[in-house]
C-alpha cells in the first residue's frame, strides 16, 4: 500500500490540475508533488487520465443497463466483442441473476431498441437480455453529483501534465 495522502482524490477531481496547483493544494513543494504523483502511477494506482463527457451533448442521451445471461464458457470473447462497441461505455462480470452488466448510451429508444434486440440477442453466447433505463446519475467523484445524463470517465484520454 502506498501512502500518498489526497494526492489520488485532488487528482480524480480534475486529472489536468498542474503540479504547481497540485502542491499549492497539498501544501507541498512542486518537487513533492511531482513525485507522489510518479509514485501512484508507478504502483498503478493512477492508470490514466480522462475527461468526462456529457452523452447527452454528443448525441447519446439514453442510457440503460442491460443484463446479460451468457453461456458460461462464453466471457472472454464476448468480452472483446462488447468493448469494441461504441455503445458500451461499461462491461461488468457479475454474480447474481445477471452473468454480465453493460451500462449502455444509445441516440434514443429506437437506436436501444435495435441494440438490444439485432445486437447483443443475436449473439449465440447471449442467454437472455434485461434492460433497465437510466433517470439520472450520481458521480462518485468528491465533486458533488454530476448533472443529469452525465457519463463516467472515458479510458485512455492523456493528460499533459503543466
Amino acid at each position: 500500500m502506498i501512502s500518498t495522502g489526497p494526492s489520488w482524490r485532488l487528482l480524480r477531481e480534475d486529472g489536468r490540475i498542474s503540479m504547481r496547483a497540485l502542491a499549492a493544494r497539498l501544501h507541498i513543494s512542486r518537487a513533492g508533488a511531482y513525485l507522489r504523483v510518479q509514485r501512484l502511477e508507478e504502483a498503478g494506482v493512477i492508470t490514466g487520465y480522462s475527461a468526462r463527457v456529457d452523452p447527452q451533448r454528443y448525441g447519446y442521451g439514453l442510457s440503460a443497463y442491460v443484463h446479460l445471461k451468457i453461456a458460461q464458457p462464453a466471457w472472454k470473447p464476448l468480452r472483446a466483442r462488447l468493448m469494441t462497441m461504441p455503445e458500451v461505455e461499461h462491461a461488468a462480470l457479475v454474480s447474481g441473476d445477471a452473468d454480465i452488466v453493460l451500462l449502455v448510451r444509445a441516440r434514443d429508444i429506437a437506436a436501444l431498441r435495435e441494440l438490444v434486440l439485432n445486437s447483443f440477442q443475436s449473439m449465440p453466447e447471449v442467454r437472455s437480455t434485461q434492460t433497465v433505463l437510466i433517470f439520472d446519475e450520481l458521480g462518485h467523484d468528491t465533486a458533488g453529483a454530476r448533472p443529469t445524463g452525465a457519463a463516467g470517465p472515458s479510458p485512455g484520454t492523456q493528460r499533459s501534465r503543466r
